[in-house]
């Protein structure tokens, strides 16, 4: 340990405030230790619909909906309640050896009932874990089991997306396409393969169109297949908008190819729709938005609006008969959570479900959307920004040290988490991904007028910030 980083931490572990209190026991996820010892957590204390406020009063936009997850708001007093009653009355129960509770039984009921709809192979049966990681590491066995039910237990490879996010369990971050979830873990595991992303922007070559580059990407996913063997590759799993990954939306025509070579070599398709679900992109599930017809659709986040945890699997008919068959032979399914379906999580998460149809929340989204696309559009009359992009209410800009010819930032300069700290500045809450990339990702309950307040605070930051960007080039 060093000297400094020594006396930072005897610092904190000798003050009183709840801020060295935090420094000094606290290991934050997705932070840096030294940088937090330094400059200390931002300890935010109070929520109100789209806002939060930090310990000393001030008031923020929560641009990201937290963790793309806070989709009704911080203050949904409906939600509070749901727990309350459950609490009173079931506070835990387990789903194991058959056992069920009420709410849980409702909530799987209204999520295959809401289920992308295909005519081939229909949503049939909802497993339920407590993240969108652990729900994509239930995929993945599930999977497994339903194989080797079929006598094929070599078919198990997975592949999945560069710059994808599906976790950072140690299945979850093999999953994942981004180097820091896999870096210092010896991750990924060795039966992940990955490849390209469909981010035209970055990854067309000259002259190429976006029908050309689709046929790229197919071809690039069914060579991988053939080289690793189809008899040993199960599934495909992609996020219909790759979220973490910088907020990238395929081009049209992407997933009606991707699933065209599927389909050839007999590979599964998993839709992560654990940012992209409840009426992210307009539909209520992204697979709607681009028609992607998914043989597993794993989700979380927006299921219970994140007030308590909860994730969710729900597997095809298709997957879902070799399953019982296999457990039959075996004597059970022997996989399982304590806190499967737990009650208050399943009652929260099924009042969210209602009010998002008794509000008409997927409508108030497609109302916003244009407002909002023009909004993160406008962004790109700065020249730092290279590209603009948005759908439903989630967006991104991608900043660029020469528009022209695309050329980034040098990486150790961190331009865009310099820009989100300037945007926090003017009360407003973003996040700053991989590639020098910045998210919009606000609660789906906004409304044009604090739309447009968000939006001419982050501009207002962006004139700032552009003062002195030349120092950054």
């Amino acid at each position: 340990m060093t000297d400094r980083l020594n006396s930072i931490l005897t610092g904190a572990a000798s003050g009183n405030s709840r801020a060295s209190r935090d420094i000094a026991y606290h290991l934050h996820p997705f932070t840096n230790p030294t940088s937090l010892a330094s400059s200390g957590p931002h300890i935010v204390s109070y929520g109100e619909g789209i806002y939060v406020k930090d310990e000393t009063g001030k008031k923020y936009y929560e641009g990201m909906s937290g963790l793309w997850c806070a989709s009704l708001g911080f203050s949904e007093k409906l939600l509070v309640e749901a727990a309350l009653e459950q609490f009173k009355k079931l506070p835990f129960y387990h789903s194991f050896t058959g056992k069920t509770v009420e709410p849980a039984a409702d909530l799987a009921e209204i999520l295959i009932s809401n289920a992308p709809v295909f005519s081939d192979s229909p949503m049939s049966k909802v497993f339920f874990a407590n993240s969108g990681s652990e729900a994509n590491d239930t995929a993945v066995k599930m999977i497994w089991f339903y194989n080797a039910a079929q006598g094929r237990p070599e078919k198990r490879k997975i592949i999945s997306r560069k710059r994808g996010y599906h976790g950072v369990t140690i299945v979850g971050a093999s999953l994942t396409g981004l180097s820091y979830a896999q870096e210092g873990f010896g991750l990924p595991l060795d039966f992940v393969k990955h490849t390209m992303a469909p981010d035209f922007y970055n990854e067309c070559k000259p002259g190429e169109t976006s029908k050309e580059f689709v046929f790229r990407c197919a071809t690039e996913l069914e060579t991988l297949i053939l080289k690793e063997g189809p008899d040993t590759v199960a599934a495909f799993f992609a996020e219909p908008v790759m979220g973490a990954g910088g907020v990238i939306i395929p081009p049209e025509g992407y997933y009606e190819s991707i699933h065209e070579v599927l389909q050839k070599y007999d590979v599964l398709f998993v839709s992560d729709e654990v940012i992209c679900g409840f009426g992210r992109t307009g539909n209520m599930w992204g697979a709607d938005s681009f028609n992607v017809r998914p043989d597993i659709l794993t989700c979380a986040k927006a299921l219970s609006s994140a007030y308590l945890p909860i994730s969710a699997v729900m597997v095809s008919d298709k997957v879902y008969k070799p399953i019982v068959e296999h457990s039959d032979k075996l004597s059970l399914f022997g996989h399982g959570f304590t806190y499967s379906a737990h009650p208050v999580c399943a009652a929260v998460a099924l009042r969210a479900q209602q009010l998002m149809k008794e509000r008409d929340i997927i409508g108030h989204v497609r109302r916003c959307a244009p407002k909002f696309s023009e909004r993160v559009d406008r962004l790109a009359k700065y020249d730092f920004v290279g590209h603009a992009r948005a759908i439903g209410l989630i967006g991104a800009v991608e900043l660029v040290a020469n528009k022209p010819i695309k050329k980034k930032f040098e990486p150790n300069l961190k331009i865009a988490a310099n820009l989100v700290a300037v945007c926090q500045e003017y009360g407003v809450i973003l996040r700053a991904l991989p590639g020098d990339i910045i998210g919009f990702c606000p609660p789906l309950i906004i409304n044009d007028k604090e739309l447009d307040d968000l939006f001419d605070r982050v501009e207002a930051a962006f004139d700032d910030f552009s003062r002195s960007i030349s120092r950054y080039r």
